[in-house]
């Protein structure tokens, strides 16, 4: 009898299920659970083989697609002193691994938790939570860019206390930099630090806040004899035989908040973030395109780097229909690479390029939750960058995305 107890878990749904990726599916003591979600989406795009960070690029001559964006499967296990948490992706691209971590703690308590392996960085409120969860379809634009995949390899302390306290989570983790199943490419580590507070059920337990800070201090290593800095209004060229291997920085702080009203008409809820610092990032090129020259690097970078001042927030909101199963969404975020270069001067300053371009996006949909494991989202992304005097960039370009996805999750 017991041994067929020990299969429940993977028959039925755990009770708790917990909406932070850096966790098992619950931490009540437990045999081999296996959970996951699906989501399967049909995509049009504004114009053919468009760039995109809604699901990916799309295909040169293609500007419809059916794509598996997310298949994934979550096995854990929880006893008195430890979890372990190991989550694949399946889509029609292969099977990637997507987290594999142990976790220790006290038996007594878990107010304190190490964790060691591949993990979300603990980089504000949206990298963190889970986009099984997640109401709209994609995470903003300068997530995507600046933390790609939202993993990376190392090792993290939380605390969150359960006594007169339990408002505040605290993690500090020392990670590899190279991002998400990648090699380290130097011997140098990046740091990151993050405080949030929770406030539940205030005003007749019908308000839920929730808001903090994080800090990343990083650096990526030059491989060449140059690199730029933007310094007043342009691009500074720093040249020497002792610039290869020197270590450009990269640093982040951010801020977030999180406000709920369960009301009589149905749950309200507005999410903000912002991230500013600096980031080494390269000029656009024929083999990185466009935005992609400030992303994040998973291997050594084999051009000059470029340290450029960004800046980037979303705003998200959501409202429940009168009750419903409906939900109504409305987003905007922007993402600004270099925010001290003016748009009009891209492609007349010397050293400019794609990467320094700002966009920003509008995002509005609809979302009906059919029960507790099928969801359904039909949602649009108006996508907009400013003129500027780059070949191909002159005008505004039709990267609109519209998305009807599929969710079911287990």
């Amino acid at each position: 009898m017991k041994r067929y107890l020990l299969l429940l878990p993977l028959l039925f749904p755990l009770a708790a299920r917990s909406q932070s990726n850096n966790a098992p599916s619950t931490y009540d003591p437990h045999e081999i659970a296996i959970t996951g979600y699906l989501q399967t989406q049909y995509q049009r795009a504004q114009s053919e083989g468009i760039l995109s960070f809604s699901g990916g690029d799309f295909s040169k001559n293609s500007r419809d697609r059916f794509i598996i964006r997310r298949g994934r499967l979550k096995i854990d296990r929880v006893d008195k002193y430890s979890s372990i948490v190991f989550q694949i992706d399946a889509t029609q691209n292969g099977v990637q691994l997507m987290d594999a971590f142990i976790q220790l703690y006290r038996p007594t308590s878990k107010d304190l938790i190490f964790t060691a392996g591949l993990f979300n960085r603990p980089f504000g409120h949206s990298i963190v939570y889970s986009s099984g969860f997640r109401d709209f379809p994609e995470r903003a634009r300068v997530f995507q860019t600046l933390m790609p995949r939202e993993r990376d390899i190392g090792a993290m302390i939380s605390y969150h206390p359960k006594n007169i306290f339990k408002f505040i989570t605290a993690d500090l983790a020392l990670v590899s930099g190279s991002g998400y199943a990648a090699r380290d490419y130097d011997s140098k580590k990046d740091v990151i630090g993050n405080l949030a507070f929770k406030f539940d059920s205030l005003a007749n337990k019908k308000l839920h806040i929730g808001f903090g800070g994080s800090v990343y201090k990083g650096s990526v290593r030059n491989d060449t004899e140059s690199y730029y800095t933007f310094e007043g209004d342009q691009y500074v060229k720093h040249s020497g035989a002792e610039n290869v291997g020197w270590n450009a920085k990269r640093d982040y702080f951010g801020g977030n908040l999180q406000l709920q009203y369960d009301n009589t008409f149905g749950k309200t809820i507005f999410k903000a973030e912002y991230i500013g610092g600096t980031q080494p990032g390269v000029a656009s090129s024929p083999s990185i395109n466009g935005p992609m020259a400030s992303q994040s690097f998973s291997a050594q970078p084999t051009t000059d780097l470029y340290l450029r001042p960004f800046s980037g927030y979303y705003l998200w909101l959501t409202q429940q229909i009168a009750k419903s199963k409906f939900t109504a969404l409305l987003a905007y975020d922007a993402y600004d690479p270099n925010r001290k270069l003016k748009e009009s001067d891209i492609g007349l300053k010397s050293n400019t390029s794609a990467g320094d371009i700002k966009f920003s996006t509008l995002g509005y949909g609809l979302t009906y939750v059919l029960n507790t494991r099928v969801k359904i989202t039909l949602y649009n992304e108006h996508v907009v960058n400013d003129p500027t005097s780059l070949p191909g960039y002159t005008e505004d370009l039709k990267d609109d995305v519209f998305t009807a996805r599929l969710q079911y999750r287990w």
